[in-house]
C-alpha cells in the first residue's frame, strides 16, 4: 500500500515549554501520550499513543478493570473524575485507592 506512513502506535511530537521526562504523560492539543524518552524543550521525542503504561494516578480513588479514565492536566495524574479532564484511558486492571500508579490502557479519543 502506497500510502501507508506508519503503523500510529507511537508519533513524534516536539517537546512543549519545561520539555517531556520520559514515561510521564503529556496532552498535547487532543493527544495523550507517554514520552519513550526524556526531551528538553524544543527538541524532538516520541511518544506512545496506545499501549498500557504503569502511571501516576489520583490516590484517593480505587479503579476496576474497565473504569474509564480522564487525565487531569492540571494535578498530572489519572483520574475517574470527568469534570475540567481530558478522557483518554480504560482501567487496565484493578487499583486500590492508597496506591500512586496505576495501569492505564491509552485510548485515543476524538
Amino acid at each position: 500500500m502506497r500510502n501507508h506512513f506508519q503503523p500510529g502506535n507511537a508519533l513524534d511530537f516536539i517537546a512543549p515549554a519545561g520539555g517531556v521526562v520520559s514515561g510521564k504523560t503529556v496532552k498535547k492539543g487532543g493527544l495523550i501520550h507517554v514520552p519513550s524518552t526524556t526531551a528538553a524543550e524544543g527538541v524532538a521525542y516520541s511518544g506512545d499513543i496506545q499501549g498500557v503504561f504503569i502511571l501516576d494516578s489520583a490516590t484517593s480513588q480505587a479503579w476496576t478493570q474497565g473504569d474509564t479514565l480522564y487525565w487531569d492536566d492540571a494535578g498530572k495524574v489519572w483520574t475517574k473524575t470527568a469534570t475540567s479532564n481530558s478522557k483518554g484511558g480504560i482501567a487496565a486492571y484493578d487499583k486500590l485507592a492508597a496506591e500512586a500508579l496505576g495501569k492505564v490502557l491509552l485510548v485515543p479519543t476524538i
